[in-house]
């Protein structure tokens, strides 16, 4: 009886340690590694809400750009930071992808960092040339159906999840479209706007603008449901293919071992931030729709997308360059 005292006493102050130190959390500035060069949204959402978050809390959030190997690099150094809350990882969808994309990558999604939540997300659309004769992807299917091979889809990278959306979609579909991935997202949709390339798909920020000025015709998105930003265009899933649904996130992780009772006040954190006005207002120009899922929730994303993007890759019978 007096071990089981002393036991359980021991668990209180343990329980009662950790409260007091999330209390106190942060004292210190905070380090969040974004495994990309600055200027992409992973990049951009991350700093509007770490200014918000330094605002609210007193202490300075310290942007780390560690780009490299799709994120691999940046992803590795957060995996082996020490647990305290002080470093935080932005990450991109390219964190579910990796693990089957590269025969080797320096994290263990399941056991080296901790989800914290999905903050922002944006579906991806299939786009090509105003000049082109096809009107919907009806028409699409029907004529790569009559001309195998002989149409070409532009996306930003192999791997990306505009790049397996493409690939998935093509696999649903049975049809043959020749993939062309280019080293970015901006290089890819010049080589739709140039005719070039038959077809595009990638997240909709940088298609917008393009599409409502009529450069480019927007012909469904991987979404379920349609985009405030581009309400003309329909879903996949309304056109009569369901299961596609894809897109690319904006997700907030920490090495694992964390203490939970900060994992929960980074997540409340977060949420807050994006949950401003001006702060989601941005978000929702940059073409990504406000997330913030719960720890919980974002873990279990974590595992279905990397065993959907794993089929998908297996499938497709691609791997990183």
């Amino acid at each position: 009886m007096k071990i089981r005292t002393q036991i359980a006493a021991l668990l209180v102050g343990c329980v009662e340690a950790a409260s007091a130190g999330a209390q106190s959390y942060p004292s210190k500035p905070i380090r969040v590694i974004v495994p990309f060069a600055p200027g992409g949204p992973t990049d951009v959402i991350g700093r509007l809400a770490a200014q918000k978050l330094a605002e609210a809390w007193g202490q300075q959030f310290v942007i780390d750009n560690r780009g490299g190997a799709g994120g691999n690099i940046g992803m590795g150094i957060a995996a082996r930071a020490n647990p305290d809350g002080y470093t935080l990882l932005m990450v991109s969808s390219s964190f579910v992808v990796n693990p089957s994309l590269y025969k080797q990558i320096p994290y263990d999604p399941y056991k080296d960092l901790v989800p914290i939540s999905n903050l922002a997300a944006s579906p991806h659309v299939f786009f090509l040339s105003s000049s082109s004769s096809v009107k919907s992807i009806a028409e699409l299917i029907a004529l790569a159906k009559s001309s195998p091979g002989t149409l070409s889809i532009a996306t930003p990278g192999i791997g990306t999840t505009p790049d397996l959306s493409a690939r998935l979609f093509t696999l649903t579909t049975k049809i043959d479209l020749v993939p062309v991935p280019y080293g970015g997202g901006g290089l890819s949709l010049a080589a739709v706007l140039g005719s070039q390339v038959t077809l595009g798909c990638q997240a909709i920020p940088p298609v917008t603008a393009h599409i409502k000025a009529g450069r480019l015709r927007g012909l469904a998105l991987t979404a379920a449901k349609r985009a405030d930003v581009l309400p003309e265009v329909p879903t996949l899933a309304e056109l009569g293919f369901p299961g596609q649904e894809a897109d690319t996130m904006q997700g907030l992780l920490a090495p694992a071992g964390t203490p939970p009772a900060i994992v929960n006040k980074v997540y409340e954190g977060y949420r807050s931030a994006l949950a401003l006005p001006e702060v989601r207002q941005r978000v929702l120009e940059l073409g990504f729709d406000v997330i913030t899922s719960t720890p919980a929730e974002f873990k279990a994303q974590v595992r279905r997308e990397i065993e959907r993007w794993g089929k998908v890759v297996r499938e497709s019978g691609i791997k990183a360059e």
